[in-house]
Formats: C-alpha cells, sequence, structure tokens
C-alpha cells in the first residue's frame, strides 16, 4: 500500500481500499489491463463477505449507503493506483478514471434486517436511505440519457476545492454549502465559491420501471410499481419482460420549481447492483433429497412405467375427475421439447402450445389456473381484457418521452401465459401473437419506436366452441379460429358434454365425496397423488436436467406417420403441415423427459400420435380414442397401451414404405 498517499485520505476509505486489495485483487488487475480509460468499470462486493471482514463497515455501508458508496468508489480507486504501481513490464496498465463498487446484498446471511428485502407494495418511509433490495420484474425501459454529474467549486477565501453532487430528487440540481466544507483546524467559514472550468463529470442515466410479481399476489390485490434510475455502467444491460433483483438507495423525487407549494414525494430507487433472474433455476429450490426420491420411484415402477406415469398425472388438477387425455396434455405442455438450431440458423422452438376448447363446465379454467401454479412464471389473462397493445407491448408517453411496457406475452417469457375466453378476443387482437407464437418474439414499431422482444413462452388457452359443436365440421368453423392460428397449437383438446348416463353417475359421486373423506375409497385415492409441490419441482427438475434425443425407431414411427397424415387429410390441410411434424418431436421428447429419459423411444413416440389424435383436428386413424371428456385412469395403463400401440403399428404397416413386423419388435 502506497502508505504516503493512503495517509491524506479518511480512516474509514483507507479501510474500504485495504479490503478490496485483500480480497478483490483479481478484479482490480482486470481493470488495471482495460483498454479504455474512459469508461465506467463495476467492481463486484458481495455484501456477505464483507460482513464477514469487517461487520462494523459493513453496518455503515447499509445504514449509510449515500456517504459510504461514495467513500467505496474513492478507495476503488485508490486500490487501483496500487494495482498499477504492482504491474509492470508487459503487463502495464491504464489508469482509470471511473471505477464503481457495486454491492450485491440479494445472497447475503440472515443477519441483515427483514427491511432489507420487502415487496414493492410494502416500501414505506422506513426505508429510506438505507441499501434496501427489490425483486420485481421490468414493465418499462426509458431511453439512455446524459447528466451533469459532480462539479468542482473553490473556495474563494481559503482556495479549498471540494466536490457538488447533483441531486436527482430534485430534478438534478444543485445545491450549494451554506459555508466552506475544508477540514481545517481553523475553518475559514467562507461563504463565496466559484465553480472550476471544466471539472464536471457527466453520466449514462437510464430510467425503468420494475413491478412486482403477479403470482406472488393475492386475489384482488393489483401489483405495485416503482421507478429505478440506473447511472453508468448499469444502463442498457436488462430489457422490458427481464426479471431482476435490484440493490440501491430509496428517495424520493419531488420538482423544485413550484415556491410554497407542498408537493407530492415520488419514490424512487437509486441503484447501485442489477442483477437479472430469467435463469429459471434460482426461482423453484429442488433439494438433492427431492432428486434422490424421483429415482427411487422410478426404480419402484421399473416393471411397469405407465402404472408411475398415471401416478404423476392424477395429482394435476385432482379435484377435477377423469379427464386423464386432458392431464396428460398439460403435463406435456408445461415440460416442453428441446429447442434445435437447424442448419440455416433458425431456431425451432422447443416450447408446446395448447388449446383447450369445450362446453360450459367441463374444467377448462380450473385446469388453466392449475398449469398458472405449476409454472414458476405465469401471466392469466381473458379474452375479453386482453387488446393486443395488452398482449403484446403498448408505448405510454411519460415526461415528453415515448415507451415500451410489456404486455402478458413479453411478461411471461420465460414461462407461461394462460388466456382465458379465447373466442371472445377480436380477430385482429388474436393475429398478433401468431408471431409470438411461433418465432417466439415481438416485433414492435409504435410511435417511432422499432424493436424486437422476446417471448419464449407457453400459450395455454381454453374457448368455448361457437354454438352447438358440429362434429362433421372442421374446428376451425366450430370455433371461428382461424386456420394459421389453430396449427400453432402442439395440442388442441376438444371437450363435449354428451350427457353419458353413466358417466354422469360416476362424476356426481366424486365431487359428492370430495366433502367426505372417508366415503368409499377417497382416502386411498388420495394417498396416490402426488402433492402439488413435489409436482412442481418434478415438471422443474426434467425439464431442466433431460435434453432427450431420438432413437431410430422413434423416428420412423413419427415420419411415417406425419406422411400418412399429409395423404389423407385432405379436408384439414392448415393442420397438417411441418407444424405437426415439430409438434410430435416436441410432444415425444416431453413424453420422454416425463418417464424420466434422456432418450425419445417408441412408447414416447406412440403417446404423442395418441395426443395428436385426441385432438380430433385430423383424421383419426386410431378409432378408439373416443371423447377427452370421457377418458379415464385405467386399471393396467400399461396393458392398454399395448392394445394402442398394436392397433397404431397396423394403421402404419399399411402404409407402402414401413418396414415389417419382425423390424419393430
Amino acid at each position: 500500500m502506497d502508505s504516503a498517499a493512503m495517509d491524506e485520505q479518511p480512516a474509514h476509505v483507507k479501510d474500504l481500499a485495504a479490503f478490496l486489495i485483500r480480497h478483490h485483487s483479481d478484479q482490480l488487475r482486470a481493470i488495471a489491463l482495460s483498454r479504455d480509460p474512459k469508461l465506467h468499470y463495476p467492481l463486484y462486493v458481495s455484501f456477505a463477505e464483507l460482513m464477514d471482514a469487517d461487520p462494523p463497515l459493513s453496518h455503515l455501508v447499509f445504514s449509510q449507503p449515500i456517504e459510504y458508496l461514495r467513500f467505496f468508489d474513492e478507495a476503488a480507486l485508490w486500490a487501483h493506483k496500487v494495482t498499477l504501481r504492482d504491474l509492470d513490464g508487459f503487463d502495464k496498465g491504464i489508469k482509470k478514471e471511473f471505477i464503481h463498487v457495486r454491492i450485491d446484498i440479494s445472497g447475503s446471511p440472515l443477519e441483515c434486517p427483514v427491511e432489507t428485502f420487502p415487496s414493492i407494495g410494502r416500501v414505506r418511509v422506513k426505508h429510506r436511505g438505507i441499501l434496501l433490495t427489490l425483486k420485481g420484474t421490468v414493465i418499462r425501459s426509458g431511453a439512455i440519457k446524459m447528466y451533469e454529474g459532480e462539479r468542482k467549486y473553490v473556495c474563494q477565501k481559503c482556495k479549498h476545492e471540494f466536490l457538488v453532487y447533483p441531486e436527482l430528487e430534485s430534478r438534478n440540481s444543485i445545491k450549494l454549502p451554506s459555508y466552506c466544507p475544508s477540514q481545517r483546524s481553523n475553518p475559514c467559514e467562507g461563504k463565496k465559491f466559484t465553480h472550476l472550468e471544466g471539472s464536471i463529470t457527466c453520466h449514462d442515466y437510464q430510467e425503468i420501471k420494475i413491478q412486482e410479481s403477479t403470482h406472488v399476489l393475492g386475489v384482488g390485490a393489483i401489483p405495485r410499481s416503482i421507478p429505478v434510475i440506473l447511472k453508468d455502467d448499469l444502463v442498457d444491460i436488462i430489457k422490458a419482460g427481464d426479471g431482476v433483483i435490484v440493490t440501491g438507495i430509496l428517495t424520493a423525487k419531488w420538482s423544485p420549481d413550484l415556491k410554497d407549494v407542498r408537493c407530492d414525494l415520488d419514490p424512487i430507487l437509486i441503484a447501485n447492483y442489477i442483477r437479472r433472474t430469467n435463469a429459471l433455476k434460482s426461482e423453484i429450490d429442488i433439494p438433492d433429497d427431492a432428486i434422490v426420491k424421483f429415482k427411487q420411484f422410478w426404480s419402484d415402477f421399473k416393471d411397469s412405467p405407465l402404472k408411475g406415469r398415471n401416478a404423476i398425472l392424477r395429482g394435476i388438477c385432482p379435484q377435477v375427475f377423469g379427464l386423464f387425455t386432458v392431464k396428460l396434455a398439460v403435463a406435456l405442455t408445461l415440460i416442453g421439447g428441446v429447442q434445435h438450431v437447424d442448419v440455416s440458423g433458425t431456431k425451432v422452438r422447443g416450447e408446446s402450445h395448447f388449446l383447450l376448447v369445450g362446453d360450459p363446465g367441463t374444467g377448462k379454467s380450473q385446469f388453466l389456473k392449475f398449469a398458472a401454479k405449476l409454472s414458476n412464471r405465469s401471466v392469466i389473462t381473458t379474452g375479453l381484457g386482453s387488446t393486443s397493445a395488452g398482449l403484446t407491448v403498448t408505448a405510454v408517453k411519460d415526461g415528453g418521452e415515448w415507451m415500451l411496457e410489456a404486455g402478458a406475452l413479453v411478461l411471461a417469457d420465460g414461462g407461461l401465459c394462460c388466456i382465458d375466453e379465447f373466442d371472445s378476443m377480436r380477430e385482429h387482437d388474436r393475429a398478433t401473437i401468431h408471431e409470438a407464437m411461433e418465432q417466439q418474439t415481438i416485433s414492435v414499431a409504435k410511435a417511432g419506436l422499432v424493436t424486437t422482444l422476446s417471448t419464449k413462452t407457453i400459450v395455454f388457452g381454453a374457448t368455448n366452441p361457437k354454438g352447438q359443436y358440429d362434429p362433421d365440421q372442421s374446428l376451425s368453423i366450430n370455433t371461428a379460429l382461424s386456420g394459421p392460428l389453430l396449427s400453432r397449437f402442439d395440442i388442441v383438446l376438444v371437450l363435449l358434454d354428451t350427457k353419458n348416463p353413466e358417466w354422469d353417475g360416476v362424476v356426481s359421486s366424486h365431487i359428492l365425496s370430495e366433502g367426505e373423506p372417508d366415503k368409499g375409497n377417497h382416502e386411498e385415492d388420495l394417498a396416490n397423488i402426488w402433492p402439488f409441490s413435489m409436482l412442481r419441482r418434478y415438471i422443474h427438475f426434467v425439464k431442466g436436467y433431460f435434453r432427450p434425443v431420438l432413437t431410430k425407431e422413434a423416428e420412423m414411427v413419427i415420419s411415417n406417420y406425419y406422411q400418412l397424415q399429409r395423404r389423407s387429410a385432405t379436408g384439414n390441410a392448415a393442420r397438417t403441415t411441418v407444424r405437426m411434424l415439430e409438434s410430435l418431436i416436441r410432444l415425444a421428447q416431453a413424453h420422454a423427459r416425463l418417464m424420466f429419459r434422456n432418450e425419445v423411444t417408441r412408447l414416447d413416440a406412440i403417446t404423442a400420435i395418441l395426443c395428436i389424435e385426441s385432438s380430433m383436428t385430423t383424421s383419426a386413424i386410431v378409432d378408439s380414442v373416443g371423447n377427452a371428456l370421457h377418458s379415464n385412469f385405467t386399471e393396467n395403463p400399461d396393458q392398454e397401451y399395448a392394445k394402442q400401440e398394436r392397433l397404431i403399428l397396423e394403421k402404419l404397416r399399411s402404409f407402402d414404405e414401413f418396414p415389417d413386423t419382425n423390424s419393430m419388435q
């Protein structure tokens, strides 16, 4: 340490500089070796590390961040000078003018006060002036501007030079001290100061707005939002729709223009550190013992794997009786396939989309809400309450500047977007989601703002048929949805209320026994159902852990089924496009993940075909599929599957290019 230089600094700056040199020499060395002296460089410090090294100092940084973050930046520059002195020869560094210490408080130990991590809606006056961490979703991202930062003044009496910092709270105004701030033993108390020419430092500046996540709020609660100011190296690193964790200083913004008028104070967070949380692994915690349980579960069902699969599916929307096909479709949609890039460099989506068409009272909305709870990031909306701007992105004017505010599909990026009453949307509004579903982007040209936003989201829609469902007519006519939109859904299930007396009797018994657990075998049924938390962890784990690859046998089954459909689908050409082939691959991959495997076998390919056949949007080559509403869990699913597999393979063998029976065994 350069002792002569450090003696001129206050004690706390010395302590902070010593801490940085001791713990962050690698970052300091990297900054010193960077070639651009004018850039603003971040130096990342974990608050937990600071607490371990110097608890009193960490408490001062937490309770008085305005002063101590400035001291930290000064200490970083001194530590940088020491690092430069130690670098010599070929690795000689370049002196930097701006280094900012960024404090990551999000992973700190429990010794931090609870008030450090409130939700946005619970931010209060007591949080003002401390180091605060907020979590939310970016709904608005402003343009990058420049503002005049600190400037240097000199006292006319004693010639002492000092920095004056602008107040962002009062529209960046400068407030001079009432007397000279020199720290001499005999203060001069001068009151006249002159601005030094060329001493103004300019900074990059951006305003964003973050909103608390809707799925953590109760019913009826309105999600609150707060503006956040980003400066220097923090600007332009996040975009609308990103989930973020922001650490900063809470203050209030006000206008100094109105004299003798009591103004409102708008809360605002001046960010010191910001991190994206779109990496989904951090959202759902999966302990090691849970993974051991999953492996043990499949070990127990080694001889009857489909029985194990059905035990998992029973946990999906357990309050709705039966509907096996719908529950399987929900599981496959949430798990999804593997995204890949084709030879031309185009990304082929891995996310599946699901449309549920059904008569009133068939449980569509219940499945939508349950799927939203299972997903770690979800947005629920209805057709009547959704405009194209609300689904995609809207342009808003704030302070004379146009900004983009993210809609439902952008906010659900990386998760699930549920749209109930899909038929209530206007035709123009429905057309806006075409690009979002297939290309997984939204191209915007509004109010002079032209951009593309990411919408890597699963779309789960529910709609009523238009009038009485006519099985003789195409799905497009029955739902009044266009062919191009229907072709984007991997699975379209139709639930028809056919007033079957036997089915009505079974369903009514199930509903009546919901309130009487002792009646019949209800307790035994509940014992076989996976709890919600375990199901949620399982879906998240298999989605992130497995990347299934198709076997030659699975490829053959899928390819021949697709070709057979292309030959026979004269009345529904919009559905049997290459999209159907991609859907089959995605569904087969999702089923392999559901079965805890990294290989797509014939079983997965046949199950994908059965899902497509259940859609009633294709020419049914398997007559035994039946109404999805009346599909139930069978006692022996492996035996039932063997029967269906035999039927499908017989149909496919009639296709002239299909191999003989022995090669399929």
